[in-house]
């Protein structure tokens, strides 16, 4: 069984069409039906079956793709051991983080590190929690900046690095625009922006909206930080957003006001698998995030 075949037979299983498969490796058609030919007769068994134009992974199929992930995973990270043994400080970190932490913290953060390990290179991928978790426990990324937390997770170990306060944003001309604080349940009466399903900023203003005696009336939900604020600015509704996600954005025609009853906080920190050693380089920014957010 050749390394090759493994990667042809990934990317088929990815793509589910030959065709396609074979433009993105740069090769032949025949050569990548070829190679998966003759992983088949060696196993012994189909790996795929005809459906319409697509290909479809036989249940064999599926359960030797599990393991030929793994299998280039850890090829992967053992070239980027090597690179990292030859020079720690040229590796490549594999980070992920929700929406409204890219605002300003991960630049902020990026930018920060790179300012002394310049020839660290920055793989990024966006998500919800649970997607982030699912890529964590994957091994597709090295590291995640979760909110919150998780504290029940038993493949991944977080650790807090700040804690963060949420602010009502209201439209311009909302009759409490002009004051400094309010208590949540005066909100009870107005129309809310709240995130979708599957973002953890919404349990958040759901709890503190139970803890203040009201359901939320959601009129709208959104995905991004910027599309809630513009709707807010639009006179569609209110809302609630941590310092970060109004503090470091082009000013729009929002009311920023401090919620006192009750004060609403998320924890913000960092996320690894449980058990597992991290590559050099990540560890290398690991240990730079604890001393970056402990002289904060």
């Amino acid at each position: 069984m050749e390394l090759r075949q493994l990667y042809y037979f990934v990317k088929v299983a990815q793509k589910e069409h030959v065709t396609q498969a074979a433009e993105e490796l740069h090769v032949a058609q025949s050569a990548v039906s070829r190679q998966i030919h003759q992983l088949e007769e060696e196993l012994g068994v189909k790996l795929f079956v005809q459906k319409g134009r697509n290909l479809q992974l036989t249940p064999v199929g599926q359960l030797f793709l599990r393991r030929a992930d793994e299998i280039l995973r850890e090829l992967d990270r053992a070239v980027q051991e090597v690179h990292e043994f030859l020079d720690p400080e040229k590796g490549e970190i594999r980070l992920g983080f929700p929406h409204s932490l890219g605002i300003s913290l991960v630049p902020q953060v990026v930018a920060a590190f790179r300012h002394h390990n310049p020839d660290v290179k920055f793989r990024f991928r966006q998500g919800m929690y649970p997607t982030l978790i699912r890529d964590l426990v994957k091994g597709d990324i090295d590291l995640a900046f979760i909110s919150p937390v998780p504290s029940e997770q038993d493949q991944v170990t977080g650790k807090v690095l700040i804690t963060e306060e949420l602010f009502a944003i209201l439209p311009s001309n909302h009759p409490l625009a002009n004051r400094d604080e309010i208590r949540l349940g005066e909100l009870k009466d107005d129309q809310f922006i709240v995130f979708g399903e599957g973002y953890s900023l919404r349990p958040i203003v759901m709890n503190a909206c139970e803890a203040a005696g009201f359901t939320p009336n959601i009129a709208f939900e959104g995905e991004e930080t910027d599309t809630i604020r513009g709707l807010v600015a639009a006179g569609m509704g209110v809302s609630l957003l941590p310092k970060m996600a109004v503090e470091f954005v082009a000013p729009i025609p929002i009311a920023i006001v401090k919620v006192i009853d009750p004060v609403i906080t998320r924890n913000v920190g960092i996320i690894h698998r449980t058990n597992e050693k991290l590559p050099l380089v990540a560890k290398v920014f690991y240990n730079f995030l604890m001393n970056y957010f402990a002289r904060k």
